[in-house]
């Protein structure tokens, strides 16, 4: 039975994250001292994480293999305080991953082997059509780009979820088209770099603003863009709202979107108003790209 009631629903990836750090400035082929660990990880396990960490509830759709893997990870996530009971189990594919290598400079490389989420399509939203979630949906939801292209177009159009709050990420610049079918829908809030903004508008861009404004343009209902260190942007049919982030000394990369995401829905769900919420995402990211914070 169901002991608890989700605030939220983080729908996507929830993988084992494998990070490799040296504190070496870095670039290709280097061989360098470092540090590796092996973390819960994935964009929708991120967000949830950080989510549980500002006080909400939220429940996983995913796919996680029935492997010793997959088993680790379900018991990691229930101690983070994640409901995992929506969670696709799959018999006969292997718990996702996703490896990266990190140095003083920044990201380095970085590979997503997210193949058994994808393989598992339309499963994992197998409790929104069931009657296990309460259909249509109307509470928020946090939606990251590592499902496939048709499966996303289908959520942007699914009466399961036309009413729901939609909170949606690339996961990373090669997936930024995958947010295409909720911009050509005018559907949710759309968490883009200024890369991804570039590559959703086909051009480039020199500041978040003008990113956000070209894709308001473009038909998005709502835009959050993020630039580093430089200023970020939240537009939508009231306009922009620009912030730049406090400046800190850089200690980690790898989940630092997903921790900004989260502080910015979780902020609005609690009643902050636009400019509140979007200061106090900026310095819940930079508390953690510092390293004085979790997720």
């Amino acid at each position: 039975m169901m002991t608890q009631t989700p605030d939220i629903l983080c729908i996507g990836s929830v993988l084992w994250d494998v990070i490799g750090r040296s504190d070496a400035q870095m670039r290709q082929g280097s061989d360098m001292p470092g540090r590796i660990t092996q973390l819960p990880g994935g964009v929708a396990l991120n967000i949830g994480m950080a989510l549980s960490r500002f006080g909400l509830t939220p429940a996983l759709l995913s796919a996680v293999g029935r492997d010793t893997q997959g088993d680790a990870l379900i018991t990691a996530c229930k101690a983070r305080g994640l409901i995992t009971d929506y969670i696709y189990r799959s018999d006969d594919l292997p718990t996702d991953k996703y490896m990266a290598v990190e140095g003083a400079n920044g990201l380095i490389a970085a590979i997503a082997d997210a193949h058994s989420l994808e393989a598992a399509g339309d499963k994992i939203l197998q409790p929104l059509s069931d009657g296990l979630l309460t259909s249509p949906y109307t509470g928020a939801v946090a939606l990251d780009g590592n499902l496939t292209l048709d499966l996303l177009g289908q959520i942007a159009q699914s009466p399961l979820l036309a009413q729901a709050d939609l909170r949606v990420a690339p996961a990373s610049p090669g997936k930024a088209m995958r947010l295409m079918p909720f911009m050509r829908a005018s559907r949710g809030t759309l968490y883009v770099n200024l890369e991804e903004a570039g590559l959703l508008c086909q051009t480039s861009f020199d500041s978040s603003k003008a990113a956000a404004e070209a894709m308001m343009g473009r038909g998005a209902k709502r835009v959050v863009v993020t630039s580093g260190a430089d200023p970020t942007t939240v537009a939508d049919k009231d306009g922009t709202i620009t912030q730049s982030p406090p400046p800190v000394t850089v200690a980690r990369i790898t989940g630092a979107g997903d921790t900004f995401m989260a502080a910015h829905i979780a902020s609005e769900i609690n009643g902050l108003a636009a400019e509140e919420a979007l200061r106090s995402a900026l310095d819940a990211a930079a508390l953690y790209v510092s390293g004085e914070t979790t997720i």
